[in-house]
């Protein structure tokens, strides 16, 4: 079966929806199929470690940004690019047995729009903001509105980012909830194994905490560093580590200054699946106070890796709280008191994760898992597509 990716990021990019399609090749190339890529070029230089082999072919097709107000409101930039758009991804998408989009839009929509007018199989699979931040357009063409309902299925990475899509009039047949995938790479680590993981890196302090994520205002580690002083206070010998890149590690660098707790926190910039990996063993807790979240990778992958998450209440959070109950505690959202109260008891009484948190693990979020669940769908949307008749392939339109 030859697969068409159509998503706006590949690696070297971090994204969700470039990591997934990466993985997503690599189980297709390992299965006999054959995986291709549309894609805009990737942000960061692809170099070093950031950089894995791709699985399949990429054509990477310029993204297209209207500078000009006028431009855009008359939609010439636009229309000029989903030309650019069909001349270069119609052959590739006609030589498919099967189009997954990744994520919003124009590149994802408009080839989505090409692939159904072709008769293919659609699965297109939404990652959090395209739903969170979702507003059906009042003048003009559509395309996320068409492209969600004339995809063959739609894939969420969280049950809450579902049932939100229904909340907002979205619901329609063929919707799945697809966990993210968890790299063996992050394998649960006891006591023994935090120490090694610890002596590894290098850090001496008695308790370490974990952030990964875009140093992004959404990310929330302002509220992770205005908790700092009460949990040195009452945990001296403490640690905090960010990994990640953005553009508020200054901000974040003087606010730790400012609060005397410099010291205690290191921005260790962008660091690689496999050092994370050790991270996450070494940790005592994962904290992650982002303000809004679908299902968050980082905090499953630590998990995977026996430490315990305190999350705020953002949707993702909340989610996983009631799948691995207190093995993630949820505190509100923007309160460094309570997020401080939280890392105090839980530093206190210290412990790794629960055996029936590595159960669901295994069972849900682990690469088999999560590649029968779309090979799945991928064999219903065949099937269903084929049902069409041969000239009437419209029917498969929005509802």
């Amino acid at each position: 079966m030859r697969i068409c990716h159509v998503t706006p990021h590949l690696p070297p990019d971090q994204a969700a929806n470039a990591l997934l399609p990466f993985h997503l090749g690599c189980w297709a190339r390992e299965a006999g199929d054959d995986p291709v890529f549309i894609a805009h070029p990737p942000r960061l230089a692809p170099t070093g470690a950031a950089a894995p082999a791709l699985p399949g072919p990429v054509t990477f097709v310029p993204s297209y940004r209207a500078e000009n107000r006028v431009v855009r409101a008359l939609k010439i930039g636009s229309a000029a690019a989903a030309w650019r758009i069909g001349r270069i991804a119609a052959p590739l998408i006609a030589s498919a047995d099967l189009v997954h989009v990744h994520s919003n839009g124009l590149l994802a929509e408009y080839c989505t729009k090409l692939a159904v007018r072709a008769g293919k199989p659609v699965v297109l699979t939404l990652y959090g903001t395209e739903i969170w931040h979702y507003r059906p357009r009042r003048f003009g063409p559509d395309l996320f509105t068409a492209a969600y309902r004339s995809a063959s299925a739609v894939t969420f990475y969280s049950r809450g980012l579902l049932d939100f899509a229904v909340e907002l009039g979205l619901d329609r047949p063929g919707l799945h909830v697809v966990y993210p995938p968890i790299a063996n790479e992050f394998l649960a680590a006891d006591r023994d194994s935090q120490r090694a993981a610890r002596a590894q890196l290098g850090i001496t302090a008695r308790h370490l905490l974990l952030n990964v994520k875009r140093l992004h205002p959404l990310a929330g580690q302002r509220f992770l560093i205005e908790a700092m002083p009460a949990i040195v206070a009452a945990h001296p010998d403490t640690t905090l580590v960010v990994c990640g890149t953005g553009t508020l590690a200054e901000e974040l660098a003087a606010k730790a200054r400012r609060l005397g707790v410099e010291r205690h926190v290191r921005l260790a910039g962008l660091v690689d699946n496999a050092t994370v990996a050790v991270y996450n063993r070494a940790a005592d807790l994962f904290v992650l106070p982002s303000l809004l979240e679908a299902c968050p990778t980082v905090a499953l992958e630590a998990l995977a890796c026996g430490t315990r998450v305190i999350s705020s209440d953002n949707p993702g959070g909340v989610e996983l709280h009631g799948l691995f109950g207190d093995d993630v505690e949820v505190v509100p959202r923007e309160s460094p008191g309570a997020l401080a109260d939280t890392v105090i008891a839980a530093l206190t009484k210290p412990r790794r994760t629960r055996s029936a948190t590595s159960d669901t693990l295994e069972r849900e979020f682990r690469p088999k898992a999560v590649a029968s669940n779309y090979y799945r769908i991928y064999h219903s949307a065949q099937g269903e597509v084929r049902r069409v008749p041969p000239n009437r392939t419209s029917a498969i339109t929005p509802q």
